[in-house]
């Protein structure tokens, strides 16, 4: 009994540092991959999608706040592959703002009766408001207070690197928490009839989407109706597949200055990626919270209606047919006796 209780003592202690550290390392990861692509306005360099702050988000929401020190370390990693220098106190303020950013949206989430399954409209509601715009403004304003602190920006231009910053943030929270959130919550089974549509969407969307982000005809609201027919089919899981497709496409083309993005100047590419990325991912996320929060609602009737039935079968079963419908069953007046004729 006793080794029952070391081990599951040693078990109880291991699994958060486990978490943690996994946390860290996705964290790493994402903040690695975000950095493959980068745009430039008035001289500082940011990423137009910052997944780590989605990650984080995610993080939090699945294992719980214990895990915060794994968004910290995996942030610092970050900053340190960037410059190569030891702890500075500006990298401490931009882990400080990047982990209290998360901490923040996982509270106030929580306090909202956020639930990660993503199966009410509320939900997604208040994943856009807490999460990607409330929640990312501290990171957004500890990242552009380090640059200027640091010399590395004028201060005239911090309103201009500070909206880059936090829309960057806060798309990371639409395209990748909401992806992450379905991968670890749910568990969908696509049926074997379900395939050839699902094959056909991908057809379409490899074909299409390239062909929209890279046309030197602005063509980019062909994306639409695969946004659209992927979130009437498929719901989040395929809503927001097909709008992290998009919008790395999207980056591509835009840092490499192709299709609708050509001829533009930095800040012109900026506003135009973000605000087609932003716009995309809010119809993936709520169209695809919308229908999926009717499904459900629909299936409760149809639960709600058979359960209904089966009582009243069972509470008529066995009865006479002239017995069901009496007037004092329903409530109303019982006939008067009739007199025989004497």
């Amino acid at each position: 009994m006793a080794a029952v209780v070391a081990t599951q003592d040693l078990r109880q202690a291991l699994v958060p540092g486990l978490q943690t550290l996994a946390v860290a390392v996705c964290y790493y990861a994402a903040g690695r991959l975000g950095l493959m692509r980068q745009l430039a306005v008035e001289g500082a360099v940011f990423t137009p999608i910052w997944p780590a702050t989605g990650v984080a988000l995610a993080a939090l929401l699945i294992l719980g706040v214990h895990v915060w020190p794994g968004i910290a370390l995996g942030a610092f990693l970050v900053i340190l592959s960037i410059t190569g220098t030891s702890v500075s106190p500006a990298a401490v303020l931009t882990v400080a703002g990047n982990t209290l950013a998360a901490v923040l949206s996982y509270l106030w989430l929580r306090g909202a009766g956020f639930r990660p399954d993503l199966a009410r409209l509320r939900d997604g509601i208040t994943l856009v408001l807490l999460g990607a715009l409330l929640g990312t403004l501290v990171s957004a304003t500890a990242g552009t207070s380090n640059l200027v602190l640091t010399d590395r920006l004028e201060p005239d231009a911090f309103a201009t690197v500070w909206l880059a910053w936090w829309v960057g943030d806060a798309m990371g929270v639409l395209i990748v928490t909401p992806l992450v959130l379905v991968a670890a919550t749910a568990r969908p089974r696509l049926r074997l009839r379900r395939w050839p549509e699902a094959t056909a969407l991908c057809v379409a969307t490899a074909l299409i989407v390239p062909l929209a982000t890279r046309s030197s005809v602005s063509v980019l609201f062909l994306v639409c109706p695969l946004l659209i027919w992927a979130a009437l089919r498929f719901q989040v899981a395929g809503s927001m597949l097909c709008a992290l497709f998009t919008s790395v496409l999207a980056t591509i083309a835009a840092t490499d200055g192709v299709g609708p993005f050509r001829g533009l100047s930095h800040a012109e590419v900026m506003g135009k990626l973000q605000a087609f990325n932003g716009t995309m991912a809010l119809t993936a996320l709520l169209l695809s919270a919308v229908i999926t929060e009717q499904r459900h609602t629909r299936q409760s009737v149809e639960l709600a209606c058979e359960e209904l039935a089966e009582v009243l079968e069972h509470l008529t079963a066995g009865q006479p047919t002239a017995a069901r419908y009496r007037p004092q069953d329903r409530g109303g007046p019982a006939s008067p006796p009739r007199k025989e004729p004497s």
